[in-house]
């Protein structure tokens, strides 16, 4: 037996609990229960179990005399003056041998092999690193996607929102990211998932060579509502352990909106009202919170380069979760349905798309040459009825014109997916505008 696995079993050993501290229920109401006798031990999200341990709750609000429990599944059976065990925390303490695994947000795993904890429990509600102390934006990151290497880079310690309807690509976008970008672990957050789609994303999207470097957090959607919220704060605390271990951690958070319902339902049963379309006013501090964490390191510490997926219903950019989160990032990408089903995929809609390591993740040559690119989509877009229905005489304005002879190629150039680098790219995004170039001198 080696060293590392009897520390590994003297870790779980020592985490075991022989006693606990016992309350009583007094009430039940829907899924929520009320228990007394634990005040003077409990405090806010901490877990009880109820009857033979089959049913979890995790504390949500504190009376003065009672505890008010949301449970993890139907309360059916839990009745008045049964018995409650107030448990010890999970013990959470990510290490290297996460790399490759599934787990849930309580550090189990899901993908059926043995997985004993290491090292110091981290808790799952971490500060930031201090403001001042942080660094800047780090270099640009090859991602091995076309429009992610030219148009709308990202940089090592950026935050940016992947904003998209169901069945525009997301995920299959996250997973193309996940294998290609230059990190040294993927930590992905799968946030009330199908469980179905959890296998299939593993599995076929994210595929053998994407699980290599990567550590899967994952709480489908039949779990309660603090479980799904402790996932994105699970993911983001093992990111965190690996960026402190001085390396460059890539996070995907798939999605933010389920991290926020989850939020109003534990919120709403705590005792909170509702506010903006149904969010209570602690939706936005709580993902502010959640996005801190990720971004540059300070001192010797790595960095978190942090994709946060939003699902934007009918295309509503002013939906709450989109707005909040839109105003703590470092840019948002956002998909397009219109263009997913004219069969150009990643749907990249570039012109509602920002990336706010601009100008200065970007040659000055490779400046113009995205301006100009936006300058000509730009101009497609305002003219394109007229162009589809045939109204357009060419001739009428060489700007327009311009941009009809480039469209072609610059939409094949945003669908490119391949391992041909930064500088590559950027060489068939010229190729792409050089019609427009020649136009250009010979107007004179």
């Amino acid at each position: 037996m080696t060293a590392g696995l009897l520390s590994q079993m003297t870790s779980a050993l020592g985490s075991v609990c022989v006693t606990y501290p016992v309350g009583r229920v007094v009430a039940v109401a829907g899924g929520t229960v009320h228990i007394s006798g634990l005040i003077p031990q409990a405090g806010l999200g901490d877990r009880v179990a109820f009857h033979n341990g089959d049913l979890k709750g995790e504390v949500v609000r504190l009376d003065r005399d009672i505890l008010h429990v949301l449970a993890d599944g139907p309360t059916d059976g839990v009745a008045v003056m049964d018995c409650v065990r107030l448990l010890s925390r999970p013990h959470f303490a990510p290490d290297t041998n996460w790399i490759g695994r599934v787990i849930d947000p309580d550090g189990q795993p899901l993908d059926g092999e043995v997985l004993l904890p290491a090292g110091e429990p981290r808790a799952l509600q971490a500060p930031p690193p201090v403001p001042h102390s942080r660094r800047g934006f780090g270099a640009r990151i090859e991602t091995g996607i076309a429009v992610f290497n030219t148009l709308l880079p990202v940089v090592t310690g950026q935050r940016i929102g992947l904003f998209a309807g169901s069945g525009v690509g997301k995920s299959t976008l996250i997973a193309d990211l996940a294998r290609g970008a230059q990190a040294d672990v993927i930590v992905i957050a799968l946030v009330g998932e199908r469980g179905r789609e959890v296998r299939h994303f593993i599995d076929e999207v994210l595929g053998p060579e994407g699980m290599q470097r990567a550590v899967v957090v994952a709480a489908t959607s039949d779990r309660a509502p603090q479980t799904r919220r402790r996932c994105a704060w699970a993911a983001m605390a093992v990111a965190e352990h690996f960026r402190d271990c001085g390396l460059h951690v890539m996070l995907f958070v798939d999605s933010v909106t389920r991290f926020c319902e989850a939020h109003r339902e534990v919120a709403i049963a705590g005792g909170e009202a509702a506010a903006l379309r149904g969010f209570p006013a602690s939706t936005g501090p709580a993902l502010s919170a959640l996005c801190e964490r990720a971004g540059p390191g300070a001192g010797d510490t790595g960095d978190i380069t942090a994709v946060f997926s939003v699902l934007v219903a009918g295309s509503d950019m002013e939906e709450p979760v989109a707005d909040m989160l839109r105003g703590v990032l470092d840019g948002h990408v956002v998909l397009d349905r219109a263009i997913a089903e004219r069969g150009r995929f990643p749907a990249v809609d570039v012109l509602r798309s920002v990336s706010r390591s601009l100008p200065d993740a970007a040659s000055q040559i490779e400046n113009i040459a995205i301006a100009q690119t936006r300058a000509l989509l730009g101009q497609y877009d305002k003219a394109e009825l007229m162009i589809q229905a045939g109204l357009y005489a060419s001739g009428s304005d060489p700007q327009i014109d311009a941009a009809i002879a480039c469209y072609p190629a610059i939409d094949r150039f945003l669908a490119v997916k391949d391992q041909r680098g930064t500088p590559a790219h950027f060489n068939v995004l010229r190729q792409a505008l050089a019609p427009a170039n020649q136009m250009r001198e010979n107007l004179g």
